[in-house]
């Protein structure tokens, strides 16, 4: 009855089924048996998971149900919600980590009422260990009663942990959650977090003091898992406070190599529940834009050390508040929206901060690095002054711009995040051994204080960098481009499709469908949701993840492997098709793309040679009259239903013709595309030079 109480949308039957949800309102409509709502809404309504399985598995339209998305069903449809299924989870998953033998003693207990039952007194003694007494700590340990509804999915969990390890499983379905909540989460990806930890460095005692899920402080401990590492969060909703302490918790390999843990729910600001830390690193992705920070009950709090911030200046008091968290000589990175550097209401905190010597770094990343993509965010780097009431001057502050280093469209991409943050950490480490930095035109440059200090004090790098030479390397990288457009012109000239004969009459074949094709056997038809194939060996967060984006413009896999996924990965010859967006489109896996995983979005199609021409299956799925019929327009975003594409059925031979055909025309069209790139990149730098004087008109 308990696993009855696991509701599932018609997304998430989509999801089992590997289907289209198209196809669940057809099935909802032709069966009369098939499972009646238990819940939801008229228009989004939701069934219950054991009921789907039984008549997906009778219908012959599913064998069995991968564990790892079942369990996710179970979460994502749980009574009590998916944050608390999540910590119910999470804390199962830990007693699984650290007492694996007394986990199976609890598991062998067959009825889920006793197993309710016997869990609290289990989990406080692996809760306690790890996060102090219950009145200390973000995690409370669920009742039996809460626990009741979640035993389902906690054998789940452990069942999965078997194959996949705790740390892996809980990754999972946390990032599948944030993933499926984008909206409800300030989330720091990845990258900028790793680039954070970067620049404050090594450090023993950390402290964000916003800590969200915790990505910074999961930074910290992957850059560097000393032992004796000491980690504190705070924020002010206690869910992210708690699953922070898990998420730090199952990072390490056992009780022994566990950092010490202490998360807090408060507000930061108002109720400081962790002043007495004096920490070597502070990081934080503070919220931006709060009115209601506490500026009225805060005017005499002893961290407004460089002056009380404006009621619309609530990131300086963030600012303020990391700066007295730390110990003398201590570095704090905030990421910060870019108009606190040149706000007026914060002018005067910002030049106290410049002569003090607070102030080291402001470093403008590209949009798109972080949420909001549209918006070039700040990171500030700032250190605490030795001494008490100390005001040593730093002669220099150092400016970074690095929007010209990345475009929103491919600052995701491996290779332009890693220029960006090459550029950045360069830059820096040379300017903290030194205290100054020669000029990197466009890019970076240290400052002199005393240049700061005007009416403004505008710390916008964009503002103080000059730009870049012309085409990044004056006439002679102009030159360079243009002789690169004009082979590629001349390639695209000789890739160009001579006039196709014109058919006697137009071709009557008999067609078939994808969906009857994979049936057959002719191929195997995948989507990243329904993963399988991944050797379970190497590190994930290396395996660059084809995007729909990158299929649309023919760019490199650019995409990072989210919630620890296990990936499906590519090989040569395999189409892949974006499934969402309305554009016929269809790529061919190179040897180049080979190896990257497949990104969501996307529907694979992988061929069986003796039966399909891959080029042949891509060059038909591109028709323009094939897409329109397999697509639905039922919503505000056109939805392909790859399974209703269709293929004339043809002999190998001769769909080895047309293959050939269509290989031409892909690679006459990556030649266009390298020419509109060369062709933006010479205007532009063109239009540059002319207009800065470094190049004459004539």
């Amino acid at each position: 009855m308990q696993d009855n109480a696991t509701e599932v949308t018609a997304a998430g039957i989509a999801r089992l089924a590997g289907v289209g949800r198209a196809a669940v309102s057809n099935w909802r409509r032709r069966h009369a048996d098939f499972p009646k709502p238990v819940g939801g809404s008229d228009t989004s309504p939701s069934f219950a998971l054991t009921e789907v399985e039984d008549w997906l598995r009778t219908q012959g339209k599913l064998a069995e149900v991968p564990l790892r998305e079942r369990v996710w069903q179970q979460l994502a449809g749980h009574p009590a919600g998916p944050v608390t299924a999540l910590l119910h989870a999470g804390s199962a998953l830990l007693l699984v980590h650290d007492r694996s033998t007394e986990w199976l003693a609890l598991a062998g207990t067959a009825d889920d009422s006793a197993l309710a039952e016997r869990l609290p007194a289990a989990l406080e003694g692996v809760l306690t260990p790890r996060f102090g007494h219950a009145a200390e700590r973000a995690l409370a340990t669920p009742t039996s009663a809460a626990l009741l509804p979640s035993v389902p999915l906690l054998r789940g969990a452990a069942e999965l942990a078997a194959e996949l390890g705790a740390r892996r499983t809980f990754a999972f379905l946390l990032g599948r959650h944030l993933d499926a909540n984008p909206r409800q989460y300030t989330l720091t990806p990845p990258g900028p977090a790793a680039l954070m930890a970067a620049l404050a460095g090594p450090a023993t005692t950390v402290l964000d003091p916003a800590c969200g899920t915790g990505a910074l402080l999961h930074a910290v401990r992957s850059l560097d898992a000393r032992p004796g590492r000491r980690l504190y969060g705070q924020d002010s909703a206690p869910e992210l406070a708690a699953l922070t302490a898990l998420r730090l918790a199952l990072d390490g390999n056992g009780e022994d190599d566990a950092p010490t843990l202490r998360t807090t729910a408060a507000d930061t600001l108002r109720g400081d529940a962790l002043s007495d830390v004096q920490a070597d690193v502070v990081l934080a992705h503070p919220p931006f834009n709060e009115r209601g920070w506490g500026h009225d009950e805060l005017a005499y709090d002893p961290r407004w050390e460089y002056g009380f911030p404006a009621r619309t200046e609530s990131e300086l008091a963030w600012v303020q508040h990391a700066l007295a968290r730390l110990r003398d000589g201590g570095t704090a990175v905030l990421l910060m929206p870019p108009a606190v550097a040149s706000r007026r209401s914060g002018r005067r905190i910002r030049a106290d901060l410049l002569r003090r010597g607070a102030l080291r770094a402001v470093i403008a990343l590209p949009a798109g690095a972080v949420p909001p993509n549209n918006v070039p965010l700040h990171l500030w780097v700032l250190r605490r002054p030795a001494g008490a009431g100390s005001s040593t001057p730093a002669p220099e502050l150092l400016l970074v711009d690095t929007t010209s280093l990345a475009t929103p469209g491919d600052v995701r991409e491996k290779q332009s995040w890693a220029a960006v943050q090459d550029a950045v950490l360069d830059a820096w480490r040379t300017f903290d051994q030194a205290g100054s930095l020669a000029e990197r035109p466009g890019v970076a440059r240290s400052v002199p204080v005393i240049e700061l200090l005007d009416d403004e004090v505008d710390l916008a790098p964009a503002r103080r960098l000059p730009p870049p030479a012309a085409g990044g390397g004056g006439a002679a990288e102009l030159a360079a481009v243009r002789e690169d457009l004009a082979d590629t012109l001349r390639l695209a000239t000789k890739l160009a499709p001579a006039s196709a004969a014109p058919a006697a009459e137009p071709a009557r074949w008999p067609q078939i469908t994808v969906g009857e094709l994979a049936r057959a056997g002719a191929l195997l038809m995948r989507t990243a949701s329904s993963v399988g194939g991944y050797s379970g060996t190497g590190d994930h967060a290396r395996v660059p993840v084809l995007t729909d984006h990158d299929v649309l413009t023919g760019a490199a896999p650019s995409g990072t492997l989210t919630g620890d996924d296990e990936p499906f990965l590519l090989v040569a010859g395999d189409v892949v098709v974006p499934v969402v967006g309305g554009g016929a489109t269809a790529r061919v896996v190179d040897e180049a793309t080979e190896g990257a995983a497949l990104g969501r979005g996307l529907a694979l199609l992988r061929p069986d040679p003796a039966a399909l021409d891959p080029w042949f299956l891509a060059g038909f799925l591109r028709s323009t009259a094939n897409n329109r019929q397999a697509s639905s327009y039922a919503s505000t975003a056109t939805r392909l239903d790859v399974r209703r594409l269709q293929l004339p059925r043809l002999p190998l031979a001769e769909q080895a013709g047309y293959g050939e055909r269509f290989r031409a025309l892909a690679a006459f069209e990556d030649a266009l595309r390298t020419a509109g790139r060369l062709g933006e990149q010479l205007v532009q730098g063109l239009h540059d030079g002319l207009t800065d004087g470094t190049l004459a008109p004539e």
